[in-house]
């Protein structure tokens, strides 16, 4: 493998910017300089950002892609494929593929099927191919609240590539839905239901949670342990839930909806991460807490693309630019998440680190990918 040299940048380092030139050899990061010199060979970034290639621990996008459209199964081979290429070229480098384990199969009217291991195992064919242009991971997204979870979860082990599980309840009223209309909202509009049919479903939801809930948690947990896979708490509202968080373990909390929440997550030592989308548009769709008040407030640690994945980088340029500190702002999208989940090889411009690095170029309060490179090797 030929060296890389990318010179006259701007390079987002950990807890600092500077002007310099980075050198790649061998899928590594071999040499960071200072100064703005081009040396013969080497690519003139003109002043553009280089930082480390971005990670995403949460993103829906490989279910758009899945289902274009509502009833519309696309052909997983293709639709993972190019799930990874737009992943690729918003500068995404790793990413934790989100898969729900855990479906509802008695009532016919909103019933939610098992997919998980069967896509999991094409995800990880691809990847064993060399199909894929950037590394992928598993994120379980363990749903408590369901009928087939312990089922499900037992077709999983160790050799599966799990770095994720995380906790979600979705009993109506609880956490995301706390606010009954907004599921409403979601569940008519989604499946159609009348208003007798909705009620139902709540009945039915809460009941199974009240039945299952307790032990399907138990065994996420003890199975998160068992794949060597970090746990993350989803949708915590109350400081009580998240201390349940804390004794259980979890390494992050997605999408706490509350500042309470928030605050008692760093009480605990469990990092917050918030949706791109929700820091961006100034708010939640659901009315959760918004993200830019948590990083007012320096409770916000790690930024998901949720499901948008090009609103990644542009959440991590603004918060540089809200924060008055680029390293800082780039960190939420690269070494934090890193961190999070066990990727010590990953994150940051350092000698020795695996070089996936993105060329960025400031586009008004936007950033326009040029360049991505994975383990040295240029794929965008």
């Amino acid at each position: 493998m030929t060296d890389t040299i990318l010179a006259n940048a701007t390079l987002i380092l950990p807890g600092e910017v500077l002007r310099g030139q980075l050198r790649i050899e061998d899928g590594r990061i071999a040499e960071i300089a200072t100064g703005m010199d081009v040396p013969a060979g080497a690519m003139d970034c003109g002043g553009d950002l280089v930082m480390p290639g971005l990670i995403e621990l949460h993103t829906d996008n490989l279910e758009r892609h899945i289902e274009p459209r509502p009833r519309v199964n696309w052909p997983h081979q293709q639709a993972i494929i190019a799930h990874d290429a737009e992943l690729a070229s918003v500068g995404i480098t790793t990413v934790f593929d989100a898969l729900r384990v855990g479906s509802v199969v008695s009532n016919t009217k909103t019933n939610y099927g098992e997919y998980a291991r069967a896509l999991a195992n094409e995800i990880l064919d691809l990847r064993d191919q060399g199909a894929l242009r950037i590394s992928h991971f598993l994120h379980l997204r363990a749903e408590v609240c369901s009928e087939t979870l312990i089922e499900e979860m037992a077709k999983f082990g160790p050799d599966d590539r799990i770095g994720i599980v995380s906790l979600m309840d979705h009993t109506p009223g609880e956490r995301q839905f706390r606010d009954v209309s907004k599921l409403r909202d979601y569940v008519c509009g989604k499946q159609g239901l009348s208003e007798e049919e909705f009620q139902d479903h709540i009945a039915g939801q809460k009941a199974l949670q009240a039945r299952l809930g307790a032990l399907h948690e138990a065994t996420a947990v003890a199975e998160a342990r068992r794949y060597g896979a970090v746990l993350a708490s989803h949708d915590d509202t109350t400081e009580p839930q998240v201390a349940v968080s804390g004794r259980h373990g979890v390494h992050f909390a997605e999408f706490p909806t509350t500042l309470e929440a928030a605050r008692a997550c760093r009480a605990h030592g469990i990092k917050v991460m918030m949706g791109a989308p929700n820091l961006i548009r100034g708010g939640s769709h659901s009315g959760n807490v918004a993200a830019k008040d948590l990083a007012e407030a320096d409770l916000l640690d790690i930024v998901s693309s949720d499901y948008v994945p090009s609103s990644l980088l542009s959440s991590a340029l603004m918060l540089g630019d809200l924060w008055g500190d680029m390293a800082r702002g780039i960190a939420t999208v690269t070494a934090a998440p890193a961190d999070a989940t066990g990727l010590a090889d990953r994150g940051r411009l350092a000698i020795g680190a695996r070089a996936d690095a993105i060329r960025v170029g400031r586009v008004g309060q936007a950033g326009a990918v040029r360049g991505v490179w994975v383990q040295g090797r240029r794929i965008g």
